[in-house]
């Protein structure tokens, strides 16, 4: 059994072994770096001192590793300039462009998520030291500092990933990472159509509600898509107009010409500098947006955003966490009511009716299928409650798996006038239920 990158991955049922392999590399490693004075070469760029060290890798495995079959020394010298130039043992996960999360819960069990279904791996560090230098080199790359002063720390690598890092005494096992990884190219509406995310009529009447400027939030779980689909449905808007991102860890990608992206920031070591996502709302506001996208709505920042879905930039969008429909308007008035804002609930109701005319919600199913479930439109107030309607919703099989159907609910969205406005045909039968 082999990974993408076509490495071996039968070790998983030898973990002694695997174990007993990396010992023997971190001894290896630990006299290459005494010999030529280096220390961790994973902080060198001088292209002279990469060489050296290869050279010196070959040379002692030939005088110090004799017998041993030629896929074993092959491996050793890979996992050694791994170990010098990369992150070690987890060096073949990141070459792995299937794998999406990489998760390591201590130096001898790590995970990864491949196509929605998390498996282990037979990837192991040395011991908690060597796991702890690894960690330690992820966070340096990013100029950042993971210490039992500072043992929690979540930035973005170079490459857009997430990361996350945390050590003890928070982390009682010893050191964790999280990995959290995006595809080089997102995903269109066609693409997930393809996939089985959603129907091409689905699609079809996404992508003229996005061109209408309707204002979508999109709800799921975690791990469920919600950026995904975001991504894509950012690649319908006309491209004269402008796109501000706002994030708290940039995730988003936008096939889209003219996009400024936003991220929220930290504090520092004594605790100023900090960069809230409210305050890059607002300043977002000021940029001249045609639309905007937060990332994730989950504070104050939610009356922000719907300030802006209901003063000029309609067509904005953005995600929760929440189960269903129901469950994200009542995760808004929240967020609105805990921010401090001393607003009635029906004014806060009134406000969101107004801002939010779709609501996307998207589910993962048992064996990693993401499909969106539901889509709704915010109808308007009905004795005082946020009343919605489903314009399509997934039925999925009796088993609970995803195998079920689409169909249409019977619903004819009260936008279709909007959307017709802007030139699009959708005659009321295309939402008539199944016979």
């Amino acid at each position: 059994m082999t990974n993408d990158s076509g490495l071996p991955w039968s070790a998983i049922v030898e973990p002694d072994r695997e174990r007993e392999f990396q010992l023997r590399k971190m001894r290896l490693h630990e006299s290459l770096v005494e010999a030529l004075n280096l220390k961790f070469a994973a902080g060198a760029d001088e292209g002279a001192s990469r060489r050296m060290f290869r050279d010196a890798v070959i040379s002692l495995i030939n005088r110090t590793l004799p017998g041993e079959p030629m896929s074993y020394l092959e491996r050793m010298a890979r996992e050694l300039i791994d170990e010098a130039e990369g992150l070690g043992p987890l060096e073949c996960l990141i070459r792995d462009d299937s794998i999406t999360d990489v998760l390591v819960n201590n130096p001898q069990e790590v995970y990864v998520e491949r196509r929605g279904v998390l498996e282990r791996t037979p990837v192991v560090f040395a011991d908690a030291s060597h796991l702890l230098k690894v960690a330690q080199r992820l966070t340096a790359r990013v100029g950042r500092r993971v210490d039992e002063s500072n043992p929690m720390v979540d930035a973005r690598l170079a490459d857009g990933s997430r990361l996350n890092v945390t050590i003890p005494p928070l982390a009682i096992d010893g050191a964790t990472i999280s990995i959290r990884r995006f595809p080089k190219h997102p995903f269109t509406l066609s693409q997930l159509v393809e996939r089985g995310s959603l129907t091409a009529e689905m699609a079809a009447f996404l992508e003229a509600a996005t061109v209408s400027r309707l204002s979508f939030l999109i709800s799921g779980g975690t791990g469920t898509g919600k950026t995904t689909l975001l991504n894509a449905l950012a690649g319908a808007v006309p491209h004269d107009e402008r796109i501000i991102t706002v994030e708290d860890s940039a995730e988003l990608r936008l096939c889209h010409p003219h996009v400024v992206r936003m991220e929220s920031r930290m504090p520092n070591t004594e605790g100023l500098g900090s960069v809230g996502l409210r305050e890059l709302v607002r300043n977002a506001l000021r940029m001249r947006p045609d639309r905007l996208l937060v990332g994730e709505v989950r504070g104050a920042e939610a009356i922000d955003m719907l300030q802006a879905m209901n003063t000029g930039h309609e067509g904005s969008f953005s995600t929760i966490h929440a189960n269903d429909a129901r469950e994200s308007l009542t995760r808004l008035e929240m967020m609105i009511a805990m921010g401090g804002f001393e607003l009635p609930l029906p004014v806060i109701r009134a406000y969101i009716v107004a801002g939010i005319r779709l609501i996307i919600q998207l589910a993962r199913w048992k064996g990693g299928a993401r499909r969106i479930v539901r889509i709704s439109e915010v109808v308007g107030l009905r004795n005082g409650e946020i009343h919605v309607e489903d314009v399509f919703r997934y039925q999925p099989a009796v088993s609970g798996e995803a195998g079920g159907g689409f169909q249409t609910t019977g619903h004819i969205p009260a936008c279709l006038e909007r959307i017709r406005g802007f030139g699009f045909d959708f005659p009321d039968e295309d939402f008539r239920p199944p016979v």
